[in-house]
């Protein structure tokens, strides 16, 4: 069973994200790293690109495959987290501490699209 937190929300591509304020900061779900199995790879796009909804943020391969995390939401990339290029694996070991980027938002509130910790459990079967 999958680690899932009431605090977050989830995206249909698995990535979990968090708001600060007018903050998100983004990551692969729990499910989703153990779908992928051990991570040999991980990068995350440079601070300062401009995103949409949908477009990659980063990207993570494993021995299995190889997937991609996209944006939830319009925005500026205002961090992007270095130290998954060098040590991918800490996301197979804590997923929730090992976010991709921040992206910062137009206004304080959720992106449109994203479940709730409830219907994320509903749509990965558990």
């Amino acid at each position: 069973m999958s680690n899932i937190f009431e605090e977050l929300r989830y995206a249909k591509t698995h990535e979990w994200v968090q708001l600060t304020g007018k903050l998100i900061r983004i990551g692969i779900s729990d499910h989703a790293q153990c779908e992928l199995g051990d991570l040999v790879f991980a990068e995350a796009k440079p601070v300062g690109m401009k995103v949409k909804p949908g477009q990659i943020i980063g990207s993570v391969e494993s021995v299995k495959t190889a997937s991609d995390l996209y944006s939830p939401a319009d925005g500026v990339i205002v961090a992007s987290n270095a130290s998954l290029q060098d040590q991918p694996e800490q996301i197979n070991s804590d997923p929730y501490a090992s976010w991709f980027v921040e992206i910062e938002l137009a206004a304080a509130e959720w992106p449109a699209g994203l479940m709730t910790a409830t219907e994320y459990k509903t749509f990965i079967g558990e």
